[in-house]
């Protein structure tokens, strides 16, 4: 039971979070050949693809469906980020540097300082 749920997470996370679920349009790539063949019997596999994906998106008159075939277009895939920055002081101190009342150019300085990590690199203290 566990080894199945640990299974289905791993599938969930990849699917939401990578390119992995355009992985499940390729019955419509399959189906999508199909109807190529149909109308050019010679048509080779290889040949579909240069034609779908090596020459651009071109808007012929299946131009919808061409969209839907896997990799053809970004997904929404959300990608969140987050951190914890536990008594962390962040300055960020902008600097101006002239020459001859010109602006020569200006620089941004990220500082950050904290007591709760400076501690840890403390030296060990005795009972």
């Amino acid at each position: 039971m566990k080894k199945t749920i640990a299974i289905f997470f791993l599938a969930f996370y990849l699917l939401s979070t990578t390119q992995l679920a355009e992985l499940l349009k390729m019955p419509f790539l399959v189906q999508h050949y199909i109807e190529h063949k149909q109308e050019k019997r010679d048509l080779s596999f290889i040949a579909f693809l240069k034609i779908h994906y090596a020459h651009g998106n071109t808007k012929d008159a299946d131009y919808d469906k061409d969209m839907k075939l896997p990799f053809k277009t970004i997904s929404n895939t959300v990608y969140a980020y987050s951190f914890f920055t536990p008594l962390l002081e962040l300055k960020l101190n902008k600097l101006i540097y002239f020459k001859d009342d010109k602006q020569l150019f200006s620089d941004y300085t990220f500082t950050s300082s904290s007591s709760f990590l400076s501690s840890i690199w403390q030296p060990p203290k005795s009972c």
